[in-house]
C-alpha cells in the first residue's frame, strides 16, 4: 500500500475594501475594518491512487456556480478530478455577500454580489488549493473527537437535539511536525451580531488560532468546516455579542479538542483515500397561499412586538424576531411561487450534491444547504466515524429543514425552497452511498 502524502495552506481572502456583512435581516451593516483576516483554507491527501483536497472558505455561501467554476480551474491545474474537491463555506454572518439569494430581493438593505469579489475569492481559492497540493509531503493522519458542550444548543429550545461531536484530523510529516488540521462542529457561528462591523471568521478564528498556538504552530492551516448548524445556535449560552465572548466560546472547542490529544493517539500513514459523488433531484416546497402567509407574518410580527415591550429574556425575544423575518420571507417567496418565478433559482441550486470523502476508516459525507442537526444525527446511526458537512459544493437558498419545523412554522421553514422531504432524500441516498463506498 501507498503511503499517504498531504500538504495544507491559506491564502487571505479578506476584501481592501468595505463590503456589506452579509447574514443579518433588514440591517444596514457596512464593514469598518478587520478584526481577523477572512482566509481560504486548503488540505490536499493522496494515497497514491486517490487524490482529494477538503477547502474550507470564511465566506457565508459558496454557490453551485463559484463551485464549479473553483474545481475547474484546480482540476486544470492540478490534474484532481471535480468530483474529487470539497468546497464549502464556514458560514460567517461577518464577510461579503457571495450568494445573490432570492429572499434578499425582499430586503432592500441586502446588494447584490460584487462580481470583483467574487472573482477575488474564487481566484484565491484556486491558489490556496494549488499551493496545498505543492507542499505535499509524506504524512500520517489520526483523528480524535472533542466535545462543543457549552457552546451552543438547540436554536428554538436548549433541551431539544443537538450534536456536541467535534472530529478533528490532525496530520503530521515525517519529522513529527504538524502539516494541519481538519475539523467539522455543529454550530451556527453567529456570536458576532449587526453591531460587529469587522470581517472575522467568528468564533471559528479563535479556535484556530489556539490550536496553532498551543497544538500546531503559527500558521499551519487549520480548515474548518461547519456541520449539521441549520437549527444550532449559540443565542441560549452567550454572554455577549462580542469578540472576547468568541474567543471564549471558540477556546472551549479548542480546548476539549487539546485535551483528546494524549500519548494514546495512533497516528498512521496508511489511510486508504476514496470518494463517492451523487446528483439528487430534490423535491420542491408547496407554498402556501398568500393571503395565508399575511396573515402568519402579521401573527409572528405582533407576537414579537409584544415580546419586545414586555419580555426580559432577550433569547425569546430574538427567537420571536427571526420566526417574524421567516414570516415575511416566507410571504415573499408565497407570492413569488404564486407567480411562477422561482424557477430559475431552482435551476441555479438543482441537482444538490452528495459528496463522500473516505479518509482510512472516517467518512466526511457533504451537503449543501443549511442542514438541521436531526440529520446528522441519524446518519450517525447508520454509520460509525461518519461526519456531515454543510454548505458545501452549493447552497440551496436556504435550509433543508425536518417535517417538525415545517410544521411548525418556524423561522428555517419559512425561507426554505425544499420541503421537508429532501432532507430525508438526501440523508436516505447518503446512507447508500456510504454502503457502497
Amino acid at each position: 500500500m501507498t503511503e499517504l502524502k498531504a500538504g495544507a495552506a491559506t491564502v487571505k481572502i479578506t476584501p481592501q475594501e468595505s463590503h456589506f456583512l452579509f447574514g443579518y435581516p433588514f440591517v444596514e451593516r457596512m464593514s469598518t475594518g478587520t478584526h481577523d483576516d477572512l482566509l481560504s483554507s486548503a488540505l490536499y491527501l493522496t494515497d497514491g491512487k486517490n487524490q482529494v483536497l477538503f477547502i474550507s472558505n470564511d465566506v457565508i455561501y459558496v454557490s453551485k456556480a463559484s463551485t464549479a467554476r473553483i474545481r475547474k480551474s484546480i482540476s486544470e491545474k492540478t490534474g484532481i478530478g471535480a468530483s474529487n474537491i470539497l468546497i464549502a463555506a464556514t458560514h460567517t454572518h461577518s464577510a461579503p455577500v457571495t450568494v445573490d439569494l432570492v429572499i434578499s430581493a425582499n430586503d432592500p438593505i441586502v446588494p447584490k454580489v460584487d462580481k470583483n469579489y467574487l472573482k477575488f475569492m474564487e481566484d484565491s481559492t484556486v491558489k490556496a488549493a494549488c499551493q496545498a497540493v505543492e507542499h505535499a509531503t509524506w504524512a500520517e493522519i489520526a483523528v480524535v473527537v472533542g466535545d462543543a458542550t457549552g457552546v451552543g444548543t438547540n436554536r428554538h429550545n436548549p433541551e431539544w437535539a443537538k450534536d456536541t461531536d467535534v472530529p478533528a484530523m490532525f496530520v503530521k510529516n515525517k519529522n513529527n511536525e504538524y502539516i494541519g488540521c481538519m475539523l467539522v462542529c455543529n454550530m451556527h457561528p453567529t456570536i458576532l451580531h449587526e453591531d460587529s462591523t469587522l470581517y472575522s471568521g467568528d468564533f471559528p478564528h479563535f479556535i484556530r488560532k489556539t490550536l496553532q498556538e498551543v497544538v500546531l504552530g503559527n500558521g499551519r492551516p487549520v480548515i474548518y468546516f461547519t456541520g449539521t448548524a441549520g437549527n444550532q445556535s449559540p443565542r441560549h449560552v452567550t454572554k455577549s455579542n462580542t469578540f472576547e465572548e468568541a474567543r471564549r466560546i471558540g477556546q472551549i472547542v479548542a480546548d476539549s479538542i487539546i485535551s483528546k490529544l494524549t500519548e494514546t493517539v495512533t497516528y498512521s500513514s496508511y489511510m486508504p483515500i476514496s470518494v463517492a459523488q451523487k446528483f439528487v433531484d430534490l423535491p420542491k416546497r408547496t407554498f402556501p397561499p398568500v393571503e395565508w402567509a399575511k396573515e402568519h407574518r402579521d401573527k409572528t410580527k405582533k407576537c414579537f412586538e409584544e415580546l419586545k415591550k414586555n419580555s426580559k429574556i432577550p433569547q425569546e425575544v430574538r427567537t420571536a424576531e427571526v420566526n417574524w423575518f421567516g414570516s415575511e420571507e416566507l410571504l415573499y417567496l408565497s407570492k413569488l411561487a404564486r407567480n411562477n418565478e422561482l424557477e430559475k433559482a431552482y435551476q441555479h441550486s438543482l441537482p444538490a450534491e452528495i459528496q463522500i470523502i473516505k479518509i482510512g476508516e472516517w467518512k466526511f459525507a457533504a451537503w449543501p444547504g443549511e442542514v438541521f442537526v436531526e440529520y446528522g444525527i441519524e446518519l450517525k446511526k447508520h454509520a460509525e466515524e461518519v461526519a456531515l458537512i454543510t454548505y458545501a459544493n452549493g447552497e440551496l437558498q436556504g435550509y433543508l429543514v425536518t417535517r417538525e419545523a415545517q410544521d411548525g412554522g418556524y423561522y428555517e421553514a419559512g425561507n426554505s425552497f425544499f420541503d421537508h422531504k429532501a432532507g430525508e432524500l438526501m440523508l436516505s441516498e447518503t446512507i447508500k452511498e456510504l454502503k457502497s463506498i
